[in-house]
């Protein structure tokens, strides 16, 4: 009988955790946006996607970003495109990743940033062997993956942007970002909120890991 009021507790407990874990992956910061109506002559704009193994990332076009986030030609001068990637703090500024780092980085609440690259060229040819694809957005669905990109920062009091250290690659910088960084509100699950914003159909809480994220992007890839 305690036997099986201990495994009774278990299972409540495991229940509650995952019930927890759940609801916090659903309401993580950054949120993703609500596209506004298209209107009948919307324009078409390319932006991509890139695949880095473990990671995912957004490009686009470097004037694109540059109205919305009015810092970003002051700190890159010859940008043609701009990456950008949200992660782990500790993980993505690591000079050394460590098992300890790895394991805190994911079971624990921690700290993110955003990492801006500046591109010179054209995203597939930098990029060579990685996966890069490319999404053609309609005029609202790329003001609001642009609007949700801004909204990644976080700001001081005066509404500026907090500089942290020097990028991991290229001419890159990182800068704080809101929300904290855990196992159900991963990298990837930032891009798939980034691809939500911009309409693409797809529901972002369980997309954790970089193949969940471009298996919907090579799908409507290969759609006739």
């Amino acid at each position: 009988m305690i036997t099986k009021i201990k495994k009774m507790k278990i299972k409540t407990l495991v229940l509650s955790l995952l019930l927890l874990l759940f609801f916090a992956a659903c309401s993580a910061e950054p949120y993703a946006l609500k596209p506004m109506p298209e209107k009948k002559d919307a324009s078409l704009h390319c932006v991509y996607v890139a695949n880095h193994g473990w990671h995912t990332g957004f490009i686009l076009p470097a004037e694109a970003l540059n109205d919305e986030l009015p810092f970003l030609p002051k700190r890159f001068k010859n940008a043609s495109y701009y990456e950008v990637g949200w992660g782990d703090m500790e993980f993505y500024q690591a000079n050394k990743v460590t098992t300890g780092l790895t394991i805190r980085t994911i079971f624990w609440p921690t700290k993110s940033v955003v990492h801006i690259i500046a591109l010179p060229a054209d995203p597939v040819r930098y990029f060579g062997k990685d996966e890069v694809i490319e999404l053609c957005l309609k005029d609202e669905a790329f003001l609001s993956l642009r609007k949700y990109i801004a909204s990644s920062f976080q700001r001081d009091r005066d509404k500026q942007v907090l500089v942290l250290k020097k990028g991991i690659y290229g001419d890159s910088q990182f800068y704080m970002a809101k929300g904290d960084y855990y196992l159900m509100n991963t990298c990837n699950k930032w891009t798939a909120k980034g691809l939500k914003s911009a309409r693409v159909d797809l529901t972002p809480t369980f997309r954790l890991t970089a193949d969940s994220v471009m298996s919907v992007l090579r799908e409507k890839d290969e759609t006739p």
